[in-house]
Parts: C-alpha cells; structure tokens; sequence
C-alpha cells in the first residue's frame, strides 16, 4: 500500500439508495479516500454481467453525503470496469462491495453482483472484499455488519491480500453482542433445488417466475453456512480460476484427438 491515504472504491448490488452501502460507506470513511461507483437501480442476481448490447450511462450522484459517488446504469461489474478505467483513470488501493442485504454463502457466490464486483477486482489485482448480511430486509439493522467491515478493513490494509484473490465475507442477522467472531471457512456444497411457477398474464400468455429452496447437504463444520448458524461472520477466500486441476489427468486419458 501506498504511504498516502488509500483509495477505497465502493460498490454494491442493490443500488446506490440501499441502505447496506450507505452502511459500508460509513463504516469504511476511517481508513481512507472513498468513492462510490454503484448501479442507479437494483441489480442482484446478475452475476458477472457486463453490459454489451445497449449503452451505459455515468453521472454524479448526491445520495451519499460526504463522499464523491456516480451512478452507473449498468451492472456491478459495470460499475467497477468504469469507474477504473473512465473515473478513477488508476486502480484503487482496495475495491469494498455490499454490504448485500441477503448472504451470498456457498454456491449462491456464482449469482451474486455483490461479489462478481468483487471478483471483478481481483481480476484487476486490485485487493476486494464483499461484505453481505443474513437480511434481505431493505431497513436491515447493520450495526453487526459495521463492526465485522471495520475488522476486516484492518486486516486487510495490514497484510497484503492473496494473488487473484478476493474474500467473501458474510456476517449472521444477531447483535453485536451475540457475534462470537470471525472464521475463515469454505463454501459450504450447498445448491439451490430450483422450482419454476408457470403462470398467465390478463392475455393469457404465460409467463414464469424462478423460485426454489436452498439445500445443504454438507454437515462440515468448516463452512461458511455452519459459521453463520453459530453466531461467526464467515470469510471464504474466492478465486476466479474455475479450472477443474484434478480432472485433466482423468480427460487426457481420454485420448481427445
């Protein structure tokens, strides 16, 4: 790091009016120059989008006071390829993403904006951290959240953060008090056992909404899901290499000409 205050480069999933990043805005002010890039509407679930086939817009915004934030129309990924490359015209010391109102534990990691900006910085080598807490509640208490990302903040200006590494960090729904601390984990193989309801419109043309329940079925008490049942704030650490290493000896077997 730099001997200079750090540049911290803010970013979410649910829009720059939610209340979790106006909660990791405050909660990361201390440790140095902040500026937020974040999606101008509700973007979760959108994984490593990027925008392609329409434009994007940027433009600043005063939604959050005391601190220099821009609204992108694009994705969160989106957010963190322009405010890099057009805003910033440099790399922030550290990208923050979140705090996500819902966790992104397991395999929910592939869906999640949140963490796909933060995924997004690694690529970039940019030390990033999403931060998501067990309440999809728009006026989610955040006071547990704030002190998890003040810890981790402090960690990870400290130490130098893993190559093409990011961390994903979820913090349980509890008071302060209750919180027993913080564990690193692995993802729990967890997968979501999907149901789609088929429906139709006042023209009678069908249309279908994606639901479903989320399965564990790993009783470890390693894992991120187990963390948070019993009252730790998880850290999974994430890489975006999704090479399967121990299969290709398997595939060369096979003699693919």
């Amino acid at each position: 790091m730099s001997h200079k205050k750090p540049l911290i480069f803010v970013t979410n999933d649910d829009g720059i009016f939610a209340k979790g990043i106006l909660s990791l805005v405050e909660a990361v002010k201390p440790f140095g120059e902040v500026i937020v890039v974040a999606p101008d509407k509700p973007q979760s679930g959108m994984g490593h989008a990027i925008t392609v086939n329409t434009l994007l817009r940027m433009a600043p915004s005063e939604i959050i006071k005391g601190v220099k934030a821009y609204t992108c129309s694009g994705t969160p990924v989106d957010c963190v390829k322009l405010g890099i490359h057009e805003l910033l015209k440099r790399k922030p010391d550290l990208i923050v993403s979140g705090i996500n109102h819902g966790e992104n534990t397991s395999t929910n990691v592939l869906y999640s904006g949140t963490m796909s900006a933060a995924v997004e910085g690694a690529i970039e080598g940019i030390p990033s951290v999403g931060f998501s807490l067990a309440d999809f509640s728009a006026e989610a208490n955040f006071d547990t959240a704030k002190v998890v990302v003040k810890r981790m903040m402090e960690a990870v200006l400290k130490h130098k953060m893993p190559f093409d590494t990011c961390l994903n960090v979820n913090i349980p729904n509890i008071p302060v008090e209750e919180l027993k601390g913080i564990k690193v984990c692995r993802g729990a193989r967890a997968f979501w056992e999907d149901r789609v309801d088929k429906r139709e419109d006042q023209f009678g043309t069908p249309y279908y909404w994606l639901s479903g329940k989320f399965g564990n079925m790993d009783k470890g008490a390693d894992t991120d899901l187990w963390a948070m049942e019993n009252g730790y704030a998880s850290v999974v650490p994430i890489h975006f290499d999704m090479t399967a290493y121990h299969v290709m000896g398997e595939l060369n077997n096979w003699e693919i000409q």
